[in-house]
């Protein structure tokens, strides 16, 4: 089996003979390994998919390109960003935001269609991803819808729209608000140009960590947001939704299993959240995770081998299904000896 029949093993209910590799966010790795720019992953989408299909080969990767980037929110609804550049940047970052106060959040006017920000580069993307066969994919297409949390707090900042969790409850409610209705919104786009068979809606959810929000906070105010926009998403036929719960989110949890994620969803995990935990909150999708991007990026390989082979030796063993991921984005920087110990290490422990 290759990595995309043993995704769709997974997804078939069925146990597939290896564990399959996702390096989530690999395709800056793709880049620089390949003495490309990191800009070049939103600018020069042959490059990026000629050079993520040969990287992927190379360490045995599921070949599932997409184009996302955390910040999404503050350009699409009006600010301004700035394009990655330097050594040590890795992603657009936000350089205005569109909203610096209540009387702004409640004047946003929410685009539509929302062909704004990074929404018609995406879209090119997406064509020229529906241009290549499909039977070295799981999925016809990947598709960013932000989480609805970070994609808010990137409209204000997250530091002010979390002062207004506390002071100005109605604001962050309005922009929560109103994020729905553009992630809404741009999934209608996609399904209108599109359709909603075998495309998988991405979305991580940072800016909802324990790191930074309480669970209260996370109960009022990114759950119910959250669980209306996967309900509205599964009403126009979006069956799978692939979640990156990012950072410490141990507390939240309980919250999160009361949002859908599809039949079955995909739910990954930063290295902060134990795989069989993860398992009991979810025990109907298919768990994604979690080796330390910090011990990628500087650890010994032995060390990354040896930390590889406890994760896959774990999430073989968990009765959902389980794909060993990095716990968060690829470090596009990783020593390639790192990121081949971690193919090893599913060479060696990976089979069923």
């Amino acid at each position: 089996m290759n990595d995309a029949e043993r995704i769709c093993a997974l997804m078939a209910g069925e146990k597939p003979d290896k564990v399959p590799i996702f390096a989530l966010g690999g395709n800056g790795f793709a880049m620089v390994s390949n003495n490309y720019p990191i800009v070049t992953l939103f600018n020069d989408f042959p490059t990026v998919l000629e050079n993520y299909r040969k990287t992927a080969s190379q360490y045995g990767w599921l070949y599932s390109p997409y184009l996302a980037y955390a910040s999404m929110g503050a350009w699409e609804m009006g600010g301004e960003i700035k394009w990655p550049d330097g050594e040590f940047s890795q992603a657009p970052s936000v350089l205005k935001h569109p909203v610096t106060c209540p009387e702004e959040a409640f004047a946003l006017e929410v685009p539509e269609p929302p062909l704004t920000g990074m929404v018609p580069r995406q879209i090119e993307f997406y064509r020229k991803v529906l241009s290549e066969p499909d039977d070295i994919k799981p999925w016809r297409l990947m598709c960013q819808l932000e989480g609805v949390f970070t994609f808010a707090s990137n409209i204000a900042g997250a530091s002010l729209f979390s002062r207004w969790l506390i002071r100005q409850p109605d604001a962050a409610h309005q922009l929560l608000e109103k994020t729905v209705i553009f992630l809404e919104r741009l999934a209608q786009h996609i399904k209108d140009l599109f359709g909603t068979e075998k495309i998988v809606i991405f979305g991580g959810e940072p800016a909802a960590s324990n790191q930074l929000i309480s669970p209260k906070m996370f109960e009022e105010f990114a759950m119910p947001h959250t669980r209306k926009l996967h309900q509205r998403l599964m009403e126009m036929g979006f069956t799978t939704i692939l979640k990156h719960i990012c950072g410490e989110q141990n507390k939240n949890l309980p919250y999160w299993q009361n949002i859908p994620m599809g039949n079955p969803g995909f739910v990954s995990f930063g290295h902060e959240v134990d795989l069989d935990r993860a398992a009991e909150y979810f025990p109907n999708d298919i768990i994604i995770g979690n080796l330390d991007p910090s011990l990628i990026q500087s650890g010994s390989s032995e060390e990354v081998y040896q930390a590889s082979k406890q994760i896959i030796e774990q999430g073989k063993n968990l009765s959902n299904g389980f794909i060993f991921a990095p716990g968060c984005a690829l470090p596009p920087k990783s020593p390639p000896e790192n990121i081949m110990a971690m193919k090893r290490a599913v060479d060696d422990f990976g089979w069923y």
